[in-house]
């Protein structure tokens, strides 16, 4: 019985998750959103910059919440590329994300820590001793 259950509270959950956000093509006009979690622990992640930029110029700025969601709101019809940062973790970059216009689009991203001690190729490797 407790499977049952459960399943039902999760299939509730999640239509009335969807009804909130307005089911997937019914968003307002162009809007972009999504969640960043980091990629091994998959915790959202809060404070990561996003940042969207058309063909010609930077448009806008957001920052993750406390549960890794990011949205941006009425952004003109066009191709984007989104940059996702945050200290400690490597930059992401979606190149060609097209935003249409009365369509929602969802981006989620999972990123990755970077090391203090990126390994790099020694320097006398590329030299030609003779």
């Amino acid at each position: 019985m407790k499977p049952k259950m459960l399943l039902l509270s999760a299939s509730l959950l999640g239509f009335a998750v969807a009804q909130a956000s307005g089911g997937p093509g019914t968003g307002k006009k162009d809007d972009l959103n999504g969640v960043v979690i980091h990629a091994e622990s998959k915790k959202p992640l809060k404070d990561v910059s996003v940042t969207a930029y058309s063909l010609t110029k930077k448009e806008k700025v957001v920052l993750t919440d406390g549960s890794g969601n990011f949205a941006f709101d009425e952004l003109k019809t066009g191709t984007y590329r989104f940059i996702f940062e945050k200290a400690g973790f490597k930059k992401i970059t979606r190149e060609k994300v097209i935003v249409k216009t009365d369509e929602a689009f969802q981006l989620n991203i999972e990123m990755i820590e970077s090391s203090d001690f990126d390994i790099m190729p020694s320097p006398f490797h590329f030299t030609d001793i003779k």
